[in-house]
C-alpha cells in the first residue's frame, strides 16, 4: 500500500486549490473523470465562451447605431455561426481532453491515480484495484445535475447543461426547466443563435436569491433577446412527440420544444465514496466547519459543491486554499460573507454579500439604497440608443454602520461589483466608501449616490454611536 501525507479525492477547481498551496507534503490526486473537473470542459470556461460569441451577435445588430459602420450588417445565419461558435467553445476547453492538465499536475510533484475512489477505513483508500494509506483525506468530488421528478420526462430528448455544453446541435426549438445562472445564460445563448427559447421557471421570478429588481432586470433582458419568460409554471408531464417534447404545465397548457434542457440544480456526488466506514451518512451535502474540516471525524476535509456552500468554481479554491493553509500549520477560517455571485448574461448580473430578504431573515436592521445605471455617463457612451440600462442596490447594516450586501446588472458588473465586496469584506465603513473618488466616465460612478444616500441616513445611529 502506498503511503501519503494527503489524498484528495476528486481532481477539479476544489482540489487545485488543495495541491498547489501543501509545500513538503506527499500529495495524492483521485480522479475517475477529467483532471481540473467540470470548469474547464463542460461548464464555466465552455459556458462563456459561448456567451461571448453570442454577445458579439448583439453587438454586430447594434453596429450602425454605434457608428461602426454606415450601413446595416446582420449578423448572418445562425445556424452556421453556431457550428463556428462552437468549434471555438471546444478549442477553448482543450476539446474535454485533460492530458495537459493531467500532465501539469504530475510535474507539480503530485501523484495521479485514476480511477473510481473509495474510503475502506480511517486512513485507507482505494482507487481501483490500487490501496492507499493516508494521513489526511480531502473530499473535493463535485455535484451532479438533477433531474426534476417529471413523469414522462425519460421519455423525451433532454440535455443537462453539460450535455448542451458539449453538443455542437442546434436545434429549432428548447425548452429549458429552472430559471437560476445556469438556465439564464443558455437562454441567451441559443436565443441569440436564433434558437425558439421557452424558459419554465417554478418560482415567481428568475434568480429567486438576489434582489427582485435585479431579478427583474434581467427578465427583461432575456425578453428583449427573444427568451419567452414563464414566470410561476410548473411542468407536470413530458409527452413524446415527432419534433421532440410537449411539456405539460400545471393549467393544462403545452409547451413543444425539439429538446429539454434541465437547469433545475445540482446535488453533491456523495453516493459510493465509502463514508459510511467512517461512521458519516450525510444527506445532501458533507457538512463542514468553517475549517472546512468535516465535524466528528479527524483529519477529514471537503471542499467544493460537496459541501452544499455557494456551488462556484472560486468557492471551490477558496475552501481548497482555508484546507491546505490548515494542514500547513496555518488555523485559516472560511469567511464567506462577501463572496461574489456571477451570472455572465450580457449584461451580467453580480451580487455580493446579503440581500434584503435574507437581512431581515438575520434579524438585521438594514438600510437600502440604489441607483439607475442609466443615470452614469458611461451608459450613454456605450449603449446604441438610449443609455445602457441597470441597476445598482446597496444594503448597509445601521448598527455596524457597513455595508452587508450589493446587487448589480449591468455592463462590466462582474468587474464593478469588486467596490462592494471589498468593503463588505474589509467591513470598511459606508461613510469611508462614500469619499471614494470614481474615474469618470465609468460604470463604478454608479455608487457614488447611494453611499451618499446611506452616509447621510446613518448619520444619526453614528451620533448615536458616539454618545
Amino acid at each position: 500500500m502506498t503511503e501519503f501525507d494527503v489524498v484528495v479525492l476528486g481532481g477539479g477547481s476544489a482540489a487545485e486549490g488543495v495541491w498547489e498551496r501543501l509545500h513538503g507534503h506527499t500529495v495524492a490526486v483521485v480522479e475517475a473523470d477529467r483532471v481540473g473537473g467540470e470548469c474547464p470542459y463542460v461548464a464555466c470556461m465552455p459556458s462563456k465562451a459561448m456567451l461571448r460569441s453570442a454577445e458579439v451577435r448583439t453587438l454586430l445588430r447594434a453596429a450602425p447605431a454605434l457608428g461602426a459602420i454606415r450601413t446595416s450588417c446582420g449578423p448572418g445565419d445562425g445556424r452556421s455561426a453556431y457550428a463556428a461558435a462552437t468549434a471555438r467553445r471546444d478549442r477553448i476547453s482543450e476539446h474535454r481532453d485533460d492530458r495537459d492538465m493531467a500532465g501539469a499536475l504530475e510535474r507539480s510533484g503530485v501523484a495521479l491515480l485514476r480511477g473510481h475512489g473509495r474510503v475502506a477505513g480511517p486512513g485507507v483508500m482505494t482507487a481501483g484495484d490500487t490501496a492507499i494509506g493516508f494521513r489526511d483525506l480531502v473530499i473535493a468530488t463535485g455535484s451532479l445535475s438533477t433531474t426534476p421528478p417529471i413523469s414522462g420526462l425519460d421519455t423525451v430528448p433532454t440535455w443537462t447543461s453539460d450535455e448542451a455544453l458539449s453538443s455542437d446541435i442546434l436545434p429549432a426549438s428548447l425548452a429549458i426547466l429552472g430559471g437560476g445562472p445556469v438556465g439564464c445564460e443558455l437562454a441567451q445563448v441559443f436565443a441569440d443563435f436564433g434558437c425558439a427559447v421557452v424558459l419554465l421557471e417554478a418560482g415567481p421570478r428568475l434568480l429567486g436569491g438576489e434582489e427582485p429588481s435585479i431579478s427583474d432586470g434581467l427578465r427583461r433582458t432575456l425578453q428583449g433577446d427573444g427568451v419567452e419568460v414563464r414566470l410561476d409554471t410548473t411542468v407536470t408531464e413530458a409527452r413524446a412527440t415527432d419534433g421532440g417534447a410537449a411539456l405539460v404545465l400545471e393549467d393544462g397548457a403545452t409547451v413543444e420544444a425539439e429538446r429539454v434542457l434541465l437547469a433545475t440544480g445540482r446535488r453533491a456526488r456523495i453516493e459510493g465514496l465509502g463514508l459510511e466506514t467512517l461512521g458519516l451518512h450525510p444527506g445532501d451535502a458533507l457538512e463542514v466547519d468553517d475549517r472546512c474540516a468535516v465535524p466528528g471525524v479527524e483529519h477529514l476535509w471537503a471542499a467544493g459543491d460537496v459541501t452544499g456552500v455557494a456551488p462556484f468554481t472560486h468557492t471551490a479554491r477558496y475552501q481548497g486554499s482555508i484546507i491546505a493553509r490548515n494542514l500547513m500549520g496555518d488555523p485559516a477560517r472560511a469567511d464567506y460573507r462577501a463572496l461574489p455571485r456571477v451570472v455572465y448574461t450580457h449584461p451580467p448580473v453580480a451580487s455580493a454579500g446579503i440581500t434584503v430578504a435574507a437581512a431581515s431573515e438575520q434579524g438585521l436592521d438594514v438600510e437600502v439604497s440604489s441607483a439607475d445605471l442609466a443615470e452614469t455617463a458611461r451608459s450613454i457612451t456605450e449603449a446604441a440608443d438610449e443609455p445602457a440600462a441597470g441597476c445598482l442596490v446597496l444594503v448597509a447594516d445601521r448598527t455596524r454602520r457597513v455595508l452587508v450586501g450589493a446587487g448589480a446588472i449591468g455592463p462590466g458588473a462582474d468587474a464593478w461589483i469588486g467596490v462592494a465586496a471589498l468593503a463588505i469584506h474589509a467591513r470598511v465603513p459606508v461613510e469611508v466608501v462614500a469619499e471614494m473618488i470614481h474615474p469618470f466616465p465609468s460604470f463604478n460612478e454608479a455608487y457614488a449616490a447611494p453611499l451618499r444616500d446611506l452616509a447621510t441616513r446613518l448619520a444619526p445611529a453614528r451620533e448615536a454611536v458616539a454618545r
